[in-house]
């Protein structure tokens, strides 16, 4: 297994409202734009990325802002906050994408199809949060805005960053919660990252009556996010026209747990809707 980021292409930034995004670009083809979800580095798709730009596509992966590479600086997070980056990427990248969006990703990634449908060729929801989950009530949010307030958030989700990781490991997850402990530890990042957890996704749910791209739902089997991942999963491919791939032995996070499994059903998406266009 290769170390973290050493097969990354090199960091470029896009300057958008209030700071800089970046993002990272390989591989020649129809454009993939990988988006990591809440709490995670662009680098969640360092075992993904290579596979796809070496079947064929264009793969650009960005940090979220506040995460990352991408400036801590904005005043505001969350699922529009996020779409409007990914809107902003998409314009300066100048082609329609398959937006990939893991997580919280996802949802920002369904208001970027809604709401700018030239721009977006199709969609794969990683597990995805399209929708407020049963589970958020108003306790719930308050327990976790405390849980991921700055002085311990970074703990707080080391601890709980293997739970997420249900299922089979990457070979290297010690290393690399390390490295997503430390980038939410840089002066200003612990912020951010404690404003995007009181992200909601209401818009991403009342997003979904609009979307008309292809969509594909990649979901962990073991994703302990959702009481059901499977039908969580076929609810969002139904309420869209899409399909489900579930991936064995994966939780949250199966484009690096399961990044074989994860690029096949990707790449069988692409050529479906190739053949279908």
């Amino acid at each position: 297994m290769t170390d973290i980021g050493s097969s990354q292409p090199p960091t470029q930034y896009l300057t958008v409202t209030g700071g800089r995004i970046a993002f990272d670009d390989r591989g020649n083809g129809p454009l993939l734009l990988l988006v990591p979800g809440m709490g995670d580095l662009r680098s969640a798709y360092r075992f993904l990325s290579p596979g796809l730009a070496a079947a064929g596509y264009r793969v650009v992966t960005t940090d979220l802002r506040g995460h990352g590479e991408s400036d801590a600086g904005f005043r505001s997070y969350g699922d529009d906050e996020t779409a409007s980056d990914i809107t902003a990427l998409l314009r300066h990248l100048d082609e329609p994408a398959v937006v990939v969006g893991n997580s919280m990703g996802a949802g920002a990634a369904v208001i970027v199809a809604a709401e700018a449908p030239d721009r977006v060729a199709g969609l794969v929801l990683v597990g995805p949060f399209v929708r407020q989950p049963a589970s958020a009530t108003p306790a719930s949010k308050l327990l976790l805005r405390i849980l991921m307030a700055r002085p311990w958030a970074a703990g707080v989700w080391k601890s709980y960053l293997p739970k997420l990781y249900a299922g089979a490991k990457p070979s290297d997850f010690s290393e690399y919660r390390n490295a997503v402990v430390a980038a939410i530890k840089r002066p200003g990042y612990a912020r951010s990252f404690s404003l995007t957890t009181r992200a909601d996704h209401e818009h991403a749910s009342e997003s979904l009556a609009s979307i008309s791209c292809p969509t594909l739902v990649v979901m962990g089997e073991k994703d302990p996010d959702f009481p059901n991942p499977r039908e969580e999963a076929d609810w969002i491919s139904n309420t869209l026209g899409g399909t489900t791939a579930m991936i064995a032995d994966a939780g949250h996070y199966p484009q690096s747990q399961q990044p074989e499994q994860t690029a096949a059903a990707i790449i069988d998406f692409m050529s479906a809707a190739k053949r279908n266009a």
